[in-house]
Order: C-alpha cells, then structure tokens, then sequence
C-alpha cells in the first residue's frame, strides 16, 4: 500500500490484482465527511480518478455523479425550478409535454444520471429523427433536455452537463409561402356570411399572428383614429384559452387600420351585441373582439379548421394563418 500526499488518499493493491485508491473528502452540498473508493486495473488508473475527483471538489462539483434516472431528475426538475422560473405558461406547458412524451420514458429516461455520455443524447436524437419529428420539434426536445440537466449540475447532482458538447439540432430552413393577392380573395370569398370572415380579413390586412388577433379586446381597437394595439397572444395553457404576454417589446405595437377594416369591425360590433342579447345569462363578458356565440374567446382550433376548408373549396394548398 502507498500513501498519496496532499489529502488524496491510499492507493492499494488488491487480493485480485487490480488496485483501489480510497478517497476522504467533505461532500460540498452537506458539508459531512465522505469516503469513497476508486478501482482500476492499474495504480495509475485510480491515482487518474482520484485526480478527477479532487478537481471536481475544487470547483464544488460532486465527487460522484448522483445514480438518479434522467426521467426522475426531470419529473423533479418539472415540479422545482420550471415552475419556478420566469417562463411563459405556454412554454412551461409545452416543456412538461415534451418532457413526458420524449424523455422520461425507458430506455432514455431509465438511464442513470452518472452513467448519462455525450453519445447515449446522440443516439435520442437519432431516434427521434426516425419517428419522423419535425426539426423544430426535435430541437425543443433537445433544449429541454439540455436545460434540465443544467439545473442537474447546478443542484451539484452531476459535475458537467454532457448536452453541452453535443451540437444543437438544425433546422433545415423552408422558405416561406405567401398566398398570392388573388387566392386571399379567394379565400375571404369562401369565408364570407361565417364567423371566421373578420379575423382572417385582419390577419390578411394588418399582418398580426392568429393568436395577437385572437386576444384582441375592444379596448385595443380606436375605430375613430383607425387603430389596432397588439397587447397579448391567445394560447391554449393546461386545456383552457388564456392570453399571455408578447415575448419581446417590438410585439407590442400600433397598427393602422384601413377604412374598408374599420367598417368591418363596426359591423362586427354589432353582431355581437345581437348576439350577447340572444345568449342573455348564457352569454361571457370578457370583451374578445372575435368569439363564440356565447361570448368566449374564439377557438383557434376552429379558426385554423374554417381556413383549411375555406382554401380547400378556393382549390389552395397551404393555407395557414
């Protein structure tokens, strides 16, 4: 047996003929006194790994990456620090989805957080690709994962993130298509007499995203000065319609409104006082511009429904808003 200098413990051959080297150190989480051992083949194979585990301490990591599942940490990590953070709700929500679908379950979620390489992250990727997800969705996957296990290290479970060096899926870019000004007519032809008619005449009109249109409120529209003020994006959060904050400060903006709009949108007021009064205590007061006949936020589902049926009669592939 031989005695390491510098608190790195003994080194000593086994019975076997392969060698241990027995490490004391204070755990940095708890601040008690921990022992571990190292095995190897050779002396200075686990004089290597007493190394690694001094210099881990020095920069507070764990001597040991812990033995918790990644599906574990995560379910943890969902509860804890995601919850906590400053993220939208609908960002939350779709984190948690990706989370269960995709990396809690065996075998990627059954592998231990010590036991978690470069490669095994590699191999998901690889394995999502071959289910046919989109890009996009296979790089989300990948930033949760990446994440979570950042919160990993910081909770001193595991010394490095191993996602770090893995490089983040791309996104093959697809050029966008724009319905030409005929095949907009034609679409608001089709749409024409439904419900659906005004919101997609905005969209068409003003250019603001299907959700900004939906969390319109009267309040945000200046029929006199011929205005429209995006404030919020309608998004499905935990199975109910809720409005949630612009992203950025640019998405909240000022939009001119032209006459032909203007007139629209008066008309669309008018609806829907005809219809609050049919609906009487059936009806919801929550001051949506676009909504159902009985007062609630317009579904985007059905939105996105009547343009695809819309832009089928009107002979258009690819019709989205």
């Amino acid at each position: 047996m031989t005695k390491r200098s510098n608190g790195e413990g003994n080194v000593r051959q086994r019975p076997n003929g392969t060698w241990e080297a027995r490490f004391v150190y204070t755990d940095p989480r708890t601040g008690r006194l921990r022992r571990t051992s190292f095995y190897g083949a050779k002396a200075s194979d686990v004089r290597t790994k007493m190394r690694e585990a001094r210099e881990r301490l020095e920069v507070g990591a764990p001597v040991l990456d812990d033995k918790m599942t990644i599906g574990a940490w995560l379910r943890h990590w969902i509860g804890t620090a995601l919850v906590a953070s400053s993220r939208k709700d609908t960002t939350k929500e779709l984190y948690e989805r990706l989370s269960r679908v995709h990396l809690e379950a065996p075998p990627f979620g059954a592998v231990a957080l010590d036991r978690l390489r470069a490669t095994d992250i590699e191999k998901l990727i690889i394995v999502l690709r071959a289910k046919h997800l989109a890009d996009s969705s296979i790089q989300r996957i990948f930033i949760v994962l990446r994440v979570a296990l950042d919160g990993a290290v910081r909770d001193g479970l595991i010394a490095r993130n191993p996602a770090s060096v893995v490089a983040q899926p791309s996104i093959t870019r697809k050029e966008a298509t724009f319905l030409s000004p005929d095949q907009v007519v034609a679409l608001l032809e089709k749409l024409e007499g439904s419900r659906y008619y005004a919101i997609v005449r905005i969209i068409a009109t003003t250019g603001v995203r299907k959700g900004e249109a939906l969390a319109l409120k009267w309040p945000d529209l200046d029929l006199v000065a011929g205005t429209l003020q995006v404030r919020g994006t309608l998004a499905r959060v935990g199975g109910a319609l809720v409005v949630t904050q612009p992203k950025t400060a640019k998405s909240r903006r000022v939009l001119p409104l032209a006459s032909p709009e203007i007139t629209m949108l008066q008309v669309q007021r008018q609806a829907q006082d005809r219809e609050r009064e049919h609906a009487g205590v059936m009806w919801h007061e929550d001051g949506f511009v676009f909504t159902s006949e009985t007062g609630r936020p317009m579904d985007p589902r059905n939105v996105l429904r009547a343009l695809t049926t819309a832009a089928r009669k009107a002979g258009i592939e690819h019709a989205t808003v």
